[in-house]
């Protein structure tokens, strides 16, 4: 029975220096190499693509968690890592990227000839917005609508961002704007010209049987015309048939 019982604990003894021996060898070691760390390799400023190759080839697994539209780099730079490079972390730690995006631009609308609402409207409809408005006398433009605009119709610019204009207030002071009397009736056009601070001057006749008789077919003075003093237009107004002149002439 002694015999038995020194037996058994021989055996169990044994057991237990087998199981040490392989942890300390075997199971230690490799579970001690599983936790091993090393230092996070830098892949800021790279290619995406090949900065997920050379994580991967130092046994990390990169992922991008963030964008950030900017024009300072070209797309699909790394911009940012985490954790930081150098640091020292275990082999297998996902790597969390934050990678560049070129920021979106719109085409800027025409602006110029439009009134100011109108050009509100356009520059909502393409993201953008009025950023400055100056003001200017410009015979060349009705007063409200724009003359001028930066950056010009047609050019790029970051979606949020403003446009400058210039609006005309109309002809300046103390000058005179030749309207355009073409297709008016005579009693409309030296309305028009008083309107405009003119005088209407000699009436010549031309045979027209295509419009209303007494239809502005010319004037002396091209329409859009300043003046910087009080001036005379003579107008040219069709009419059926000479002879009708003509005749009034004989009458008198």
């Amino acid at each position: 029975m002694k015999n038995i019982l020194i037996k058994s604990v021989l055996i169990c003894s044994g057991i237990v220096i087998t199981f040490i021996i392989l942890m300390d060898f075997m199971i230690m070691p490799s579970y001690v190499r599983h936790k091993k760390e090393q230092y996070l390799v830098n892949v800021k400023n790279k290619n995406l693509k090949y900065a997920l190759i050379v994580l991967e080839s130092e046994g990390f697994k990169g992922v991008v968690s963030d964008t950030l539209y900017t024009n300072r780099y070209d797309a699909g730079i790394v911009i940012d890592q985490y954790p930081r490079e150098n640091t020292k972390v275990k082999k297998g730690r996902t790597v969390r990227l934050k990678i560049s995006q070129n920021e979106k631009l719109v085409r800027v609308p025409y602006l110029v000839g439009q009134s100011l609402r109108s050009a509100e409207l356009a520059l909502s409809q393409s993201g953008l917005s009025i950023d400055t408005v100056y003001q200017e006398y410009n015979s060349d433009y009705p007063s409200g609508n724009i003359t001028w605009q930066q950056p010009k119709g047609g050019d790029r610019l970051k979606k949020g961002l403003g446009v400058h204009i210039m609006v005309s207030q109309g002809v300046p002071p103390n000058f005179f704007q030749v309207p355009n009397l073409y297709g008016l009736s005579l009693k409309k056009a030296k309305k028009e010209l008083v309107t405009a601070g003119l005088g209407s001057g000699s009436i010549k006749y031309r045979q027209n049987e295509d419009l209303i008789p007494y239809t502005v077919l010319d004037q002396s003075i091209s329409a859009g015309t300043v003046l910087e003093k009080r001036a005379i237009i003579n107008i040219t107004v069709s009419i059926l048939d000479l002879n009708d002149i003509y005749n009034k002439v004989i009458d008198k």
